[in-house]
């Protein structure tokens, strides 16, 4: 076994620990901030929406960001309410799946179906973060948190297929391949 080998294989082990975010991040804006980056689920979701987003031409390159960032608000607002859909953790995993593989494959579909998928992700990440809304917190404060952090992550994978030589592209989608493997691997977890 090869270096690089025996350093995914131990990646794909620690996967299961760190997999899935959980509350008691303090509170408020801090723990609105900290909830997308305490959870692979999240981050790798969030990463590759940016990534997919530089793939794309046109209005997808702002659209799809923004359509995850309301959508997410708005599933945030139920998860306060106390809406839980069924399935929810398979859902964010599903995404991570769906998003990696949509960069790997660097898909460019109809932008209305880009965007209906994406609000369909977004939804069930915000709802995860709302329903772990700390108690005693403002959530107001804790919904600017994690949607700030979540356009930085976003931005940051924008940045890095902008930034990028084109010569770089298969890396991205090897990054996309990666994010639909551990996709796959937390939705049979």
């Amino acid at each position: 076994m090869t270096r690089k080998q025996l350093i995914a294989t131990l990646a794909l082990f620690a996967l299961p620990t760190m997999a899935f975010a959980h509350p008691g991040h303090g509170q408020g804006l801090l723990a609105g901030a900290s909830h997308p980056l305490s959870g692979l689920d999240h981050l790798l979701a969030m990463v590759a929406i940016g990534l997919w987003a530089a793939q794309q031409e046109g209005r997808g390159r702002w659209a799809l960001p923004c359509t995850f960032l309301v959508a997410m608000l708005a599933g945030g607002g139920l998860g306060f309410a106390g809406v839980e859909l069924p399935g929810l953790e398979s859902g964010i995993a599903a995404s991570v799946l769906a998003l990696g593989l949509a960069v790997a494959l660097a898909v460019r579909p109809p932008l209305s179906l880009a965007m209906v998928a994406t609000a369909g992700f977004a939804l069930c990440h915000g709802m995860a973060h709302g329903l772990e809304l700390p108690a005693m917190s403002s959530a107001w404060a804790y919904a600017a948190g994690f949607i700030g952090v979540t356009a930085a992550l976003h931005a940051t994978g924008y940045a890095v297929v902008r930034w990028l030589p084109h010569a770089a592209a298969p890396l991205v989608r090897l990054a996309g391949a990666a994010a639909a493997i551990a996709g796959g691997y937390l939705l049979a977890a």
